[in-house]
């Protein structure tokens, strides 16, 4: 099993939408894909046409309660579910902060759910907190969802050091295996200089840190796509919103390269040492 974390400390950047509907592609190449929501937003939810009320369980009582995986998990088809989120989320980041062994409580849970799936793709809000460590922890690999501007490269520093942190002492198997752009727009000059850039900065860094090792800048660009911003208001991914719309062509493109690293040995499996 693939476990994902897609995460950017930057809102705005298409993180949300690329866990979506990557996980979407990827259930309909005919994987079994688990998404948990871990962000207070609930965008991931909501995206996929889940509300929580009040009583029901989400990730806020997977981690701060007795809730298990599966007693929060949503089965939105055979082949695709979700452990949603809510507003009560915000609250876990205090709530945990005296919690002792907190940046592993999602790792004990997960580690105690017996479902079995090919991917686990975890949403993470867009900060360095609680439920990002967390998340890291969790996980085998990181993706890094990036816009084509020069201010793409702002913050990232921290965030590599972040995973890099943790790697180094909380999970030995943490990997960051891919880095996309989102918003792209190929008719531009500076998305072309940028989508450069970034591509120098992880090649030139690749060698030199550890968790960089199985680093791969995808080719694919998922391009700026109105169809991309109004499926999550009709609670649906890209691919039953509009299917034949650029934003599901670059989203399945991307599905075909994820699935290659397998065979291409990049992949790593959650429960490496």
């Amino acid at each position: 099993m693939r476990s994902i974390a897609v995460i950017n400390q930057k809102g705005g950047v298409g993180k949300t939408t690329t866990s979506v509907n990557l996980a979407a592609a990827l259930a309909a190449a005919g994987r079994r894909v688990c998404v948990l929501d871990l962000d207070p937003q609930a965008h991931a939810s909501l995206h996929l046409g889940i509300t929580t009320m009040d009583g029901d369980p989400s990730m806020y009582e997977v981690l701060c309660g007795d809730v298990s995986i599966d007693q929060a998990r949503r089965h939105l088809t055979d082949r695709i579910s979700i452990v949603p989120a809510n507003l009560d989320l915000a609250a876990a980041e205090m709530e945990l902060a005296s919690e002792v062994g907190r940046e592993m409580i999602l790792r004990d849970k997960l580690d105690d759910d017996q479902e079995q799936y090919d991917y686990l793709v975890l949403d993470c809000p867009p900060s360095l907190g609680v439920l990002t460590v967390n998340a890291l922890v969790a996980v085998g690999e990181v993706f890094l969802p990036l816009q084509p501007h020069f201010l793409a490269l702002h913050g990232l520093s921290k965030l590599l050091r972040t995973i890099e942190v943790v790697s180094r002492r909380l999970n030995p198997a943490l990997q960051l295996t891919g880095v996309m752009l989102c918003m792209y727009d190929s008719n531009t000059r500076l998305a072309a200089e940028v989508s450069s850039d970034i591509d120098e900065f992880f090649t030139s860094n690749v060698g030199s840190r550890q968790f960089f090792r199985a680093a791969q800048f995808f080719d694919t660009r998922i391009r700026r796509n109105i169809r991309l911003a109004e499926a999550p208001s009709f609670g649906q991914s890209i691919f039953e919103y509009a299917a034949e719309s650029n934003g599901a062509v670059d989203y399945r493109a991307l599905a075909e390269e994820v699935m290659a690293q397998e065979k291409a040995g990049r992949a790593t499996n959650r429960m490496a040492a």
